[in-house]
C-alpha cells in the first residue's frame, strides 16, 4: 500500500507507516509520552526504543496483508513533518464489516483541526476503499478533546462500555462512538 489522502483545507496527509518511518514515529511517541500516559496503556520500556517502533511497524504491515489493520501517518502538509498516528484495526469481515478507529497527535498541534482533518480521511477510507459499513471509537470518559472530534466527524455516542479497556494500568470505562457507511455521502460530507 503506497498512497497518501489529502485535507487541504486542513493542511493535513495520511500515509501509510513503513519502517523508514520508525525514527519519526518513536520521536513522535517519546515527545508526548508523558502527556499521553492517561489516555494510553501501560507499555514495556521496549516499546520506547527504535526497534520497539519497528517491531509495532512490521506488525501492523502484517495485519495490513491479512486485510486486519491500517496504520497511518498524520503530516503536516507545510511541515511534512509526521505529527500523530490513525489506525483502522480489528477489521471484521463477513457480516459484520466493521472496524475500529484508533489515533494521537502531538500535543503541541492539538487544538488546530489536525485530528478532526484526519479522522474524516480515515472514515473515508474505510467506507470508500475497505468498502466497511461501521466504524467505531471508544474513548475514556472525560476525553473531551478526542470526544468533539468524533461529534464533528458525524460519530454518535452509543453507551458506555463498562471496565472495556486496561488504561494507565487500570481497567477504565469507555463512551463508544460509531458511523455508519451510509451516514456519508459520496463526498466524504457528514451529517452536522
Amino acid at each position: 500500500m503506497s498512497f497518501i489522502l489529502t485535507n487541504q483545507s486542513v493542511g493535513i496527509y495520511l500515509a501509510p507507516i513503513r519502517p523508514q518511518n520508525a525514527e519519526s514515529l518513536l520521536e513522535l511517541r517519546l515527545r508526548n509520552r508523558v502527556v499521553h500516559s492517561r489516555y494510553e496503556p501501560k507499555r514495556e520500556e521496549s516499546f520506547f526504543t527504535l526497534n520497539g517502533q519497528k517491531q509495532l511497524i512490521l506488525q501492523r504491515m502484517e495485519e495490513e496483508e491479512l486485510d486486519r489493520a491500517y496504520m497511518f501517518g498524520i503530516y503536516s502538509s507545510e511541515e511534512k513533518r509526521l505529527i500523530g498516528q490513525i489506525t483502522i484495526n480489528n477489521i471484521v469481515r463477513g457480516v459484520g464489516q466493521f472496524a475500529d478507529l484508533g489515533y494521537f497527535i502531538d500535543h503541541a498541534q492539538q487544538g488546530r483541526g489536525y485530528m478532526t482533518g484526519a479522522v474524516g480521511l480515515a472514515a473515508n477510507y474505510a467506507f470508500q476503499a475497505l468498502g466497511l459499513h461501521r466504524l467505531q471509537a471508544a474513548i475514556l470518559l472525560h476525553n473531551d478533546a478526542s470526544r468533539r472530534v468524533l461529534e464533528k466527524n458525524g460519530f454518535q455516542a452509543e453507551g458506555i462500555a463498562r471496565r472495556f479497556l486496561k488504561i494507565d494500568g487500570q481497567w477504565q470505562d469507555h463512551r463508544t462512538y460509531a458511523l455508519l457507511a451510509d451516514e456519508v455521502t459520496s463526498e466524504g460530507d457528514r451529517p452536522m
